[in-house]
């Protein structure tokens, strides 16, 4: 049972009917506690799964208030433990549809995609670092060597935002995203192409060949890995194994592309090429169907109605784009 402590500043007069307007909201507990100048600090003790109903509720009859704020804090433990009611079953009713208990609320999500998405000096220098130890990894056939780029590179972060974006119909964060991806894959290009042209490279190395061709199985791995990266954020969990699956999916053919291309391999370049596009799209795409798999919308129906069309463009556009990489990979292997 995951559970969260909502704590409510508002002014002292708009907190008497608050219990009313969350009678619906099976809270846990509900606390008062009177703060200076006329303040109240009002604790919510409720389930996870319960915290979007609620933020909706109390943005909306309280969002125009002066030094109103809420704080989202995680519980780790309470005693006495709360017993997991069951609301009593209607005669002649349809059974109450299973909630999205496994996941922290929508602000929560917000918040630590967003963390991990800024264009910082740490970011840029994760890339800078992460796209060395690859380069040097792959040169030398070195397995633990990438894995070990795999680990501080930030890649999950950009591409899980940008799939949340599109779920959310948010331009900004979107914007945000790309900005970010884009920096990453054009210092990571630089160091791989420097490092092409310095040293020597040999395209049968059996970590730097299998990225130059493209298979199938490619697409269910990065499908598995842009899903894996979804739920992990959603579901609060640790996301830096998974950021290690997604960076898998995409920093090793991005390198080995920056490699051959510097190394004067053109041909073999295209193929990495090609499988750094095939994971990004794979990645983003099972990103974007599992927030929504996972009941991620808009707080106001206008913002759900602007984010679906930005949805269904944008994985239209998606599927499009892996259907015709699909067709390619498949002409390449019958020639």
């Amino acid at each position: 049972m995951v559970l969260r402590l909502i704590e409510v500043v508002l002014p002292e007069e708009n907190t008497r009917g608050i219990q009313e307007l969350l009678k619906e909201q099976q809270l846990l507990s509900i606390w008062f506690k009177e703060l200076s100048e006329g303040q109240m600090l009002v604790r919510i003790l409720l389930l996870a799964e319960k915290v979007d109903g609620v933020l909706d509720i109390l943005e909306k009859n309280f969002g125009m208030i002066t030094d109103f704020r809420i704080i989202i804090l995680p519980v780790e433990a309470t005693m006495p433990r709360p017993a997991e009611e069951k609301p009593p079953k209607k005669e002649g009713t349809e059974p109450e549809k299973k909630s999205n208990a496994d996941r922290i609320s929508r602000e929560e999500l917000y918040t630590d995609i967003t963390g991990s998405t800024r264009l910082s000096n740490v970011y840029v220098a994760m890339i800078l670092l992460s796209s060395i130890v690859a380069a040097f990894g792959l040169l030398k056939n070195n397995i633990a060597v990438i894995i070990g780029a795999m680990v501080i590179a930030p890649m999950l972060g950009p591409n899980m935002a940008l799939s949340l974006a599109t779920t959310l119909g948010d331009i900004v964060l979107a914007r945000t995203a790309l900005k970010a991806s884009a920096t990453g894959i054009l210092i990571a290009l630089i160091i791989s192409v420097l490092a092409g042209f310095i040293f020597t490279v040999n395209p049968d190395i059996p970590e730097i060949a299998s990225r130059t061709k493209v298979e199938l199985d490619d697409v269910a791995i990065a499908l598995a890995s842009g899903s894996a990266g979804a739920l992990a954020f959603t579901t609060g969990v640790s996301a830096i194994l998974i950021g290690v699956m997604v960076a898998v999916a995409l920093l090793p053919p991005l390198v080995t592309f920056g490699l051959m291309l510097g190394s004067g391999n053109e041909q073999l370049a295209s193929g990495a090429l090609l499988l750094f596009f095939v994971n990004i799209i794979c990645v983003n795409l099972a990103g974007v169907i599992t927030f929504l798999a996972q009941g991620i919308r808009p707080k106001t129906w206008w913002e759900a109605d602007k984010a679906m069309r930005m949805t269904r463009i944008a994985i239209g556009l998606w599927i499009i784009l892996l259907l015709s990489l699909i067709i390619v990979i498949l002409l390449l292997q019958k020639s």
